[in-house]
């Protein structure tokens, strides 16, 4: 299981404040409900958690709890996996080096990298984005007002 909170593919926010992507790639005040959203239409589970607070901010709420991966070790999405970790996985079974071990979890850090770059890049198409704001009407159909004071005079 990983966690993906807003903050961490927020535009708005810096590097220090939580933001674990690239400013230009992120997207603008996501939130855990098109989190989700996006998580299901990628075919991977989630749970969203709205009680969580984000330890840095408390007042930012949620987090959605991914699995990138089943109980056998396979990805539940593909097009988020890098090619190069399936070669990765079969060296990892065969050799039982530490630091072949360390580059391996720099890869499945890249792994939940990918999930939130291709989250970013879905959220400003989420429909909930999308929808067609209704023009305001500003007509003067009443007429034009009168402007002033308009009470009594005081003697």
């Amino acid at each position: 299981m990983s966690y993906t909170r807003p903050v961490y593919i927020n535009s708005k926010k810096t590097v220090a404040e939580g933001r674990r992507i690239s400013a230009t790639k992120a997207c603008e005040n996501p939130t855990c409900i098109e989190i989700g959203d996006c998580c299901s239409y990628l075919k991977i589970p989630f749970a969203i958690e709205l009680d969580k607070a984000y330890p840095r901010d408390f007042m930012q709420r949620g987090r959605v709890r991914v699995q990138l991966k089943r109980e056998d070790g396979s990805l539940w999405n593909s097009e988020i996996d890098s090619s190069k970790d399936h070669d990765i996985q079969s060296l990892l079974h065969s050799a039982l080096s530490y630091s072949l071990f360390m580059w391996y979890k720099n890869v499945i850090v890249l792994t939940r990298k990918q999930l939130m770059l291709r989250i970013a890049e879905l959220i400003p198409k989420h429909h909930g984005r999308t929808k067609k704001q209704e023009p305001v009407n500003t007509s003067t159909a009443a007429g034009p007002s009168k402007s002033g004071k308009g009470g009594r005079k005081k003697k």
